[in-house]
């Protein structure tokens, strides 16, 4: 399918519409956002439901079809970060300190960009594995602990403290608690909860979106603030990270979709661990920046061109 025809079809899906929707409500001053207890009951909702899926899959996997995809993941889980670091530092200008802050987003991973990628390439046909779930939790991690190794080399601050938020925050127990749920919990115990968990799963993730679409139209002021600079690393650093994840993903084995998802995996930044983390460590950061970047520029275009461009670059080079 040429690339425009896979651009159309995913601005065309309810989900990014939803993302728009809530990027509308804003320019026009409507309120759309949910309240703040819903919006932390989807999220989680998401976060567990990926990571028993994940679970799941992964217990019908061989070991010798995921470990080369765990250890790429693992490999652009350390790689990112250092490359955004001395590209914020280089080009973006940043001090010290914001650096490692939006080295710690984008070494980490969207697990909503992650789910629309997942879908998009399953409805595409060209996804064979169901345990890219499991890697979501695997990339979480190593991204975010090496952007705070750097700053605290830097810094000359401990990292002990964030190490601790970043393992035992709510988007690493809900991930890991979903694997163990859907890796070691009967089948038939599994299988009743999936109307809820996997059924309604594209409901929940619209509304997170349009979410997100209000909360990404009032981070447009943080990105004006931060000038053109830093709306060209939230772009060129996405590419260039989606680029490594499609070749390390094919390297690694898997299929078209599946290098596709990891691509995208790995062009997306966190917005819910990296965060938290930062807010311990980096107290002195200024999340605005990286929250900005992050939702108010990689998200959309991850969600509306990067999908589609991955999985025509994987495709290609399949």
């Amino acid at each position: 399918m040429p690339l425009s025809e896979l651009v159309i079809d995913n601005l065309t899906s309810p989900a990014v519409l939803a993302f728009v929707l809530g990027v509308l409500a804003v320019a026009v001053r409507g309120d759309l956002r949910l309240p703040e207890q819903v919006s932390s009951l989807i999220s989680i909702y998401l976060l567990l439901a990926i990571g028993i899926k994940g679970g799941t899959r992964l217990r019908e996997a061989e070991f010798t079809d995921i470990w080369a995809p765990i250890l790429v993941t693992l490999a652009l889980g350390v790689i990112t970060p250092i490359v955004t670091f001395v590209a914020a530092r280089r080009i973006g200008r940043l001090n010290t300190t914001n650096a490692a802050s939006l080295a710690a987003h984008y070494g980490s991973v969207s697990a909503v960009t992650f789910t629309a990628a997942e879908a998009f390439n399953k409805n595409s046909g060209i996804l064979d594995e169901g345990f890219l779930p499991a890697l979501v939790a695997i990339l979480e991690i190593p991204g975010i602990v090496v952007a705070l190794v750097i700053a605290s080399r830097h810094l000359g601050s401990t990292v002990r403290t964030a190490l601790h938020e970043v393992l035992t925050g709510k988007s690493i127990l809900l991930l890991g608690g979903g694997l163990l749920i859907g890796g070691i919990g009967s089948r038939d115990a599994v299988t009743a909860v999936e109307p809820f968990f996997i059924t309604l799963f594209p409901g929940f993730l619209c509304l997170f979106l349009l979410d997100l679409g209000t909360l990404a139209g009032q981070r447009f002021t943080y990105i004006r603030r931060a000038g053109t600079r830093l709306v060209v690393l939230a772009i060129a650093l996405p590419v260039l990270f989606g680029v490594l994840g499609t070749i390390a993903g094919t390297v690694a084995g898997l299929s078209t979709g599946g290098a596709a998802v990891l691509a995208i995996m790995s062009a997306s930044a966190s917005y819910i661990a990296a965060p938290a983390a930062v807010r311990v460590a980096l107290p002195e950061a200024d999340l605005g920046v990286s929250l900005g970047a992050a939702i108010g520029v990689t998200f959309p275009f991850n969600l509306m061109i990067g999908i589609p461009l991955f999985s025509e670059l994987a495709q290609r080079i399949a």
